[in-house]
């Protein structure tokens, strides 16, 4: 079979780029696109990120954070990361390993159809009418602002169950590979992946409960009140302004990201962070 491959090098970088086009060359019997701010670099023709979709097979050159955009953009294609940041939890490959390991999974789609690869859950959020684009890391709902003054009353209910509710900057919740993002800023614990299991953890809590681990397919509710406004954020990114009195839904998404090829060390990874 013909293996379709794009390529997402991680923007002004100018090692991805020059990886992006050796990658380019290496890859003779396949079909290969780069993103548009990659082609204008090196010369090629570009697409969107998002029109990568019908691949069988994206490579995402850079650290975590271009792994993370790539990820929102091509939802369950299956994703290679090829590593240029300092930690690389999701990035696997080493830049000097990439051209290899590329090669191997392509071989494998085309001998087999399929890639071998590990499947990462992601969070939906919603409330009244509206919806945010799922989360690889975490969905954070907290007041108007940070600190003093600009926190909410936010009530969390497990599977319709009352775990806490306290005025807080926020709370976030957090997928196993979210624990090592904003989860472990906040002091959340660290989460393997691969655990089927979420994690509930307050932001600067006055009445304050431990972060809790809870079953990856629970229904949790986080209730907002006394607040002129507040915000529900999907990775950083994809934020809704909310109206309390006002209730945000996370739960497991349905559809998950794909990542092909070699895991990453978990420990080994963790031993780079400062």
């Amino acid at each position: 079979m013909d293996v379709a491959v794009g390529i997402v090098a991680q923007r002004d970088n100018e090692r991805a780029q020059a990886l992006a086009a050796t990658l380019i060359d290496s890859l003779e019997d396949a079909t290969t696109v780069v993103d548009e701010a990659t082609a204008a670099a090196i010369g090629e023709g570009g697409v969107p990120v998002a029109s990568m979709t019908d691949r069988d097979l994206v490579v995402s050159i850079g650290g975590d954070g271009t792994l993370l955009f790539v990820a929102r953009e091509v939802g369950q294609t299956p994703i290679l990361g090829v590593n240029l940041g300092e930690v690389g939890f999701l990035n696997a490959v080493a830049p000097d390993d990439a051209v290899p390991v590329v090669a191997n999974v392509v071989d494998s789609l085309r001998a087999d159809g399929a890639v071998d690869g590990r499947q990462l859950d992601r969070l939906r959020a919603d409330g009244d009418g509206w919806d945010l684009e799922p989360a690889l890391n975490e969905i954070v709902v907290h007041g108007p602002r940070r600190g003093h003054g600009g926190g909410a009353t936010i009530e969390i209910r497990v599977d319709g169950e009352r775990y806490a509710e306290s005025h807080a900057d926020g709370v976030l919740v957090a997928t196993p590979t979210g624990s090592t993002a904003y989860n472990l800023g906040e002091d959340g614990p660290l989460v393997r992946p691969g655990t089927d299991t979420l994690i509930v953890n307050q932001m600067a809590a006055t009445e304050a409960m431990p972060p809790l681990v809870v079953d990856h397919d629970a229904e949790i509710e986080l209730a907002v009140t006394d607040a002129e406004t507040a915000y529900a954020i999907s990775d950083g990114r994809s934020r809704r302004e909310l109206e309390p009195p006002t209730t945000v839904n996370v739960s497991v998404a349905d559809e998950p990201v794909t990542l092909a090829g070699p895991r990453s060390n978990f420990f080994e990874a963790l031993e780079k962070l400062e």
